[in-house]
């Protein structure tokens, strides 16, 4: 038997030391462990010290400084943001300290610019820091509500809980951007051979019936001269089309990019016929979920408000919700703050006054959310669904109108022949 002295991490990733006695190096790693913590460097009394992580956790922190520099600059993905929030949660949740739970993750991930992060943050960890403070380094990566919903879950003692429910909200946002992506795909390529399809005719196919029309030796008729102006127009001063639209893009980009212009258009977004309303629920979508995941994860109202207001990406909202903050700090309830503003759905006033007077406020909204999703994909679904015929119906009356051009000509001169 011999003595060794011990130096650990606890569960919440502070540094611990003692002195046990056990066979050997291994048996001392069990005891430590066994005691709830996880060990990082054993010393037998009078010896060496060992380290007792784990050799392929070693060779993972002394890669060489060239490869930090590759990885340093890189970003991880919403796919890898998710996976590692999922992962670290089952992992809390199992029992396994912070850091054991990080150098785990940290073995697992096939993304550099990931390992690069979590090696961060597992050395923020063994410093002392909580984990919410490890993850203000990395703003880009970990919004407001992810650190607020780690630091309310570790001042409450809930951090699995906390971090599993966070993993379910990603998870559900990652769904319904897959949702809206996959909705405007078909459009979008329908749209893009349509225009391509017209483009080829103007450049390629009008171009070269333009001398046999000349061959005829008649006026050509209307429709016809139309038909040959736009073509040559597209064909010789295309430069001019692609100078418009890029003007038009830089245009838009600057004028959205000012406070006024922002506003403007994010009022537009919401208000305009069909298409406005698909927008404010998926705005209202975001915001009830995300403060219905804050609150149920113990964040403050006032402070759950200001981070959801945020998060859903238009300005006119947020100024309503900012609004809505400040009559619930003057004392009034959610619901009340939020019913003679015309920016929220009733679905979301009622739904919250039935939160309050329940006290399930945060399933509530979370409810809530889920409800306008099912609206918003079923809404989403109908819009798609009108493209195709009427992409088809456009290219049709295109190519109905290419098709009478070209054959006038042809009966005007068999007209005159006769």
């Amino acid at each position: 038997m011999a003595e060794f002295q011990y130096v650990a991490l606890d569960r919440s990733g502070r540094q611990v030391t003692g002195v046990i006695t056990c066979r050997d190096h291994s048996d001392a790693a069990a005891r430590v462990r066994g005691l709830g913590y996880y060990p990082v460097d054993l010393t037998p009394v009078g010896g060496r010290s060992s380290k007792a992580a784990p050799t392929r956790q070693a060779r993972t922190e002394t890669q060489p400084r060239a490869q930090e520099r590759r990885t340093r600059g890189g970003r991880p993905t919403r796919v890898h943001l998710l996976l590692f929030t999922r992962e670290l949660a089952d992992l809390i949740d199992a029992g396994l300290p912070i850091d054991r739970a990080l150098s785990v993750l940290l073995e697992q991930t096939d993304s550099d610019a990931m390992r690069e992060m979590v090696r961060g943050l597992q050395e923020d960890i063994r410093a002392g820091k909580p984990l919410s403070e490890a993850l203000g380094k990395y703003p880009r990566e970990f919004p407001p509500l992810y650190a607020n919903m780690i630091r309310a879950g570790e001042v409450a003692g809930q951090l699995p809980e906390v971090m599993t429910r966070l993993a379910d909200f990603l998870e559900k946002e990652q769904v319904r951007r897959s949702q809206v992506i996959a909705a405007l795909t078909y459009p979008a390529v329908l749209i893009t051979v349509a225009v391509l399809a017209v483009t080829f005719l103007l450049t390629f196919v009008i171009p070269r019936l333009e001398d046999v029309f000349k061959e005829l030796g008649a006026a050509l008729p209307a429709p016809t001269r139309a038909l040959l102006a736009l073509s040559g127009f597209v064909a010789h001063q295309w430069w001019v089309i692609a100078l418009v639209i890029a003007g038009a893009v830089f245009g838009f980009r600057t004028w959205v990019a000012t406070v006024a212009g922002r506003r403007m258009f994010d009022g537009f977004r919401i208000n305009v016929p069909l298409a406005g309303v698909l927008a404010r629920k998926m705005a209202m979508a975001r915001f009830t979920r995300t403060l219905g995941t804050l609150l149920a994860g113990g964040v403050p109202i006032l402070e759950s408000l200001d981070i959801s207001g945020t998060a859903v990406g238009n300005t006119v909202v947020t100024a309503s919700i900012a609004e809505a903050r400040d009559k619930v700090r003057q004392g009034e309830t959610l619901s009340s703050a939020m019913e003679n503003d015309s920016v929220f759905l009733p679905l979301v006033v009622h739904m919250s006054a039935v939160g309050e007077e329940t006290g399930r406020l945060a399933p509530m909204l979370v409810r809530t959310a889920d409800t306008l999703d099912f609206e918003v994909d079923n809404a989403m679904r109908r819009l798609t669904s009108l493209v195709e015929p009427l992409v088809v119906l456009l290219m049709g009356g295109f190519v109905g109108f290419v098709v009478l051009s070209i054959l006038l000509p042809i009966f005007q001169a068999n007209t005159i022949v006769k």
